[in-house]
């Protein structure tokens, strides 16, 4: 971003900063001063009205290419659709001649498919659908052979009898990049979407990004089409410019689970690197292989478990004696909660995305969205930590819930110390801000993405209502 497009000096007139009515002095994308300020000094100012300012939000854990090509895909989730009919009526009306792309997929909606299913629902253009989990796709006829020379022999293809694959492929996102047409994400409209939720910065935690994928992110952070600071798990180390290489993510696939001694071989390798480890775990058996792995090979500052969807009780304590942190999507109580009431095993559901009982344990938790999987808001989110009900009321796990500031705070956490304390508005402080149309107090009671009034990234300000 050159110097020409950034303010040299920026006053944030009359805003709220913990607490006091204050002027905010920013120059060279740095907070410079907090303090009543001299009118008439030149620059940029902007007039908070007496909202509040915050640190710029962070999405830890969230996944951009994939957001971006939701935006152009078929909604197939029970949201949306019911049953066959509905679901063939959604597919055969999606735009074009080429390939059809679902997303958000459950077997509530019309039960499991397979290629043939799929068949039946669109056989003349090249199907593929993405479950909501985002673990597995399910193609038709011509989509699998449209993609032949991808397919392999691994457990990631499911077979039938015959050894044919029913079209049932298990996290196979990069392999299907290289049988798919060319068709460049648009990340602007993301990137702007991030603005009108106040999100200055996201951790992108799609595992082994290929350079291709990586020039594309890198690319859009450059020309400001997403403009905010970006964090990758999946990126090598040294792997370009524009971003933060963080830990590496280590995807356990449920279906698919490693064996204990590769696991601990590949932890043991990035520690080796002098790299940290982001480790996705979704289920009880994931999770405690993990504490088991980390126990024996040791841990490493910045060592994180991803989604810690199931913590049983007597488990948090032993995330925290390892010095783990913990980063959770509260989201999924409200958009899945009721499915996980008929289908998740009894003596879980009280364990399901835990917050209060981890901060209890001493173990720091930061909150993200996993979107497209989840839902983006981080204030929708904020509130399902703060109240943990699903769609039709009930409640997952009271003791479990958080106040809006500790919630809150989960955002404010810097990106390389998720779950640590919550920046603040200082002088020295990165030029990532926040701006709320109401005091914080008020902001907390409504927790509304309405509220945002915009944000500034690297000394830019970003107006949330254009």
């Amino acid at each position: 971003m050159s110097a020409a497009q950034v303010p040299r000096r920026t006053v944030f007139r009359d805003v709220e900063v913990a607490g006091e009515h204050t002027d905010v002095l920013v120059r060279d994308g740095r907070v410079v001063a907090v303090g009543r300020t001299r009118r008439g000094d030149g620059g940029e100012v902007i007039d908070g009205a007496g909202g509040a300012l915050l640190p710029g939000l962070h999405d830890h854990h969230l996944h951009l290419l994939a957001m971006a090509a939701a935006s152009r895909s078929v909604e197939c989730g029970p949201g949306a659709v019911r049953g066959l009919r509905e679901l063939r009526a959604a597919l055969r009306q999606h735009d074009g001649q080429g390939w059809v792309r679902g997303v958000g997929y459950h077997e509530s909606v019309a039960g499991t498919l397979d290629r043939h299913v799929v068949d039946r629902l669109c056989a003349d253009r090249p199907v593929r659908i993405q479950h909501r989990s985002g673990a597995l796709w399910m193609l038709n006829s011509l989509a699998l052979q449209r993609i032949s020379s991808v397919l392999d022999d691994s457990a990631d293809v499911e077979r039938d009898a015959a050894g044919e694959p029913t079209g049932r492929l298990w996290r196979y996102d990069g392999r299907l990049r290289a049988a798919l047409p060319d068709d460049p994400p648009e990340l602007r409209p993301l990137g702007r979407a991030l603005v009108r939720a106040g999100i200055t910065g996201v951790t992108d935690a799609t595992p082994d990004l290929d350079t291709t994928a990586v020039a594309i992110l890198a690319a859009a952070r450059a020309d400001g089409a997403l403009p905010q600071r970006l964090t990758l798990l999946g990126a090598d180390l040294g792997a370009g410019t524009g971003f933060t290489v963080g830990p590496r993510k280590l995807l356990l696939r449920d279906h698919d689970l490693p064996d204990y001694d590769r696991l601990a071989a590949t932890v043991a390798a990035a520690h080796l690197s002098g790299r940290p480890v982001a480790v996705h775990c979704v289920t009880r058996v994931s999770l405690l292989l993990t504490l088991a792995v980390l126990a024996e090979v040791g841990t490493r500052p910045g060592d994180r478990i991803e989604h810690a969807a199931v913590v049983p009780a007597d488990v948090a304590q032993r995330i925290s004696d390892l010095g783990l942190r913990v980063v959770t999507q509260p989201g999924f109580l409200r958009a899945r909660g009721d499915d996980y009431l008929r289908e998740v095993d009894p003596d879980d559901l009280a364990h399901l995305y835990p917050h209060a009982g981890l901060l209890c344990a001493g173990v720091p938790v930061a909150l993200s969205s996993d979107a497209p999987h989840g839902p983006l808001d981080p204030w929708a989110n904020m509130r399902a930590a703060v109240d943990r009900s699903t769609c039709t009321g009930h409640v997952l796990g009271v003791t479990e819930r958080v106040d809006a500031r500790t919630a809150l705070a989960g955002y404010l956490c810097a990106p390389d110390d998720p779950g640590g304390p919550a920046r603040t508005v200082t002088p020295g402080a990165r030029a990532d801000l926040c701006l709320l149309e109401e005091p914080l107090a008020i902001a907390l009671d409504k927790l509304d993405s309405a509220l945002v009034r915009g944000v500034m990234i690297e000394g830019r300000w970003h107006d949330a209502r254009r």
